[in-house]
């Protein structure tokens, strides 16, 4: 089974914009270290949002 492209472009995008990281860093992290990043930033944009 592969990982959807569109899915991998969006965690990519979403980890670049809110750390500013380049596209070889991002894509050298491991599937599961990817997406925890992404549930973290997501997190963070949260807590942020409900603070105001």
């Amino acid at each position: 089974m592969t990982y959807a492209t569109d899915r991998l472009h969006e965690e990519i995008a979403y980890i670049a914009y809110h750390f500013h990281w380049s596209l070889e860093e991002i894509l050298d992290l491991e599937h599961r270290d990817r997406r925890r990043y992404t549930e973290q930033i997501a997190g963070f944009v949260v807590r942020a949002a409900a603070e105001g």
